[in-house]
């Protein structure tokens, strides 16, 4: 596993530490045992957790811009994890509805000894944020008309959403609420993976 770790990493150009590498393995290796009894993802094979969960979360790293983030419908902790263990000096707040979600997110921070995540059960529109964050991110979490109005008591006066999608949702662009625009669109490259990924990041006007 730690070869076709490195390989992707090599081909996406990003640098880990030896210790990065090692939690982002623990993460797959927890996801794939809690996943047989807890079926936290379709994705059963660990090789293809690599490709599909730990590559196609990090290689959004670069364009996320703050010190504080909630990941939005996270699920088993995507991207949130993978990104809090390449990001260790930013923070992210983990939010999802279901109990069993949540306590593998804690049973992961446990184990992976990762001091910059918060994992909350709770719906979206019930959860309260003080202070504000500097982004909200989702993975496959709605259209961006709803992740905006689901969310926007969330991020700051100069906070943005930051939506992880496949191919170009330029029809949800069209359609954003009014006070929003259209950011960056970013084209995101992720080694082995078929099918297109975009990073969509919106803000306030």
């Amino acid at each position: 596993m730690i070869n076709k770790l490195t390989t992707l990493l090599q081909a996406a150009n990003i640098t880990l530490s030896d210790q990065q590498k090692q939690q982002l393995l623990a993460y797959v290796a927890l996801l794939d045992k809690w996943n047989k009894a807890y079926n936290l993802t379709s994705v059963r094979d660990p090789q293809q957790m690599l490709v599909r969960h730990i590559l196609d979360s990090i290689v959004v790293a670069p364009h996320l811009k703050g010190s504080r983030f909630i990941d939005v419908g996270t699920g088993p902790g995507l991207p949130g994890i993978p990104l809090a263990i390449v990001m260790p000096d930013t923070h992210f707040t983990l939010l999802d509805s279901l109990g069993k979600r949540v306590r593998f997110l804690r049973q992961v921070q446990h184990e992976l000894g990762l001091e910059n995540i918060t994992p909350v059960q709770s719906r979206v529109e019930a959860f309260s944020a003080e202070p504000l964050f500097d982004g909200v991110i989702s993975r496959a979490f709605a259209s961006l008309e709803d992740m905006i109005n689901w969310c926007h008591h969330l991020p700051a006066p100069e906070g943005h959403f930051f939506a992880l999608k496949g191919v170009r949702p330029d029809e949800e662009i069209a359609t954003l609420p009014s006070g929003y625009h259209l950011n960056a669109l970013v084209e995101l490259k992720v080694p082995q993976l078929d099918g297109e990924r975009h990073l969509v990041i919106i803000g306030r006007e």
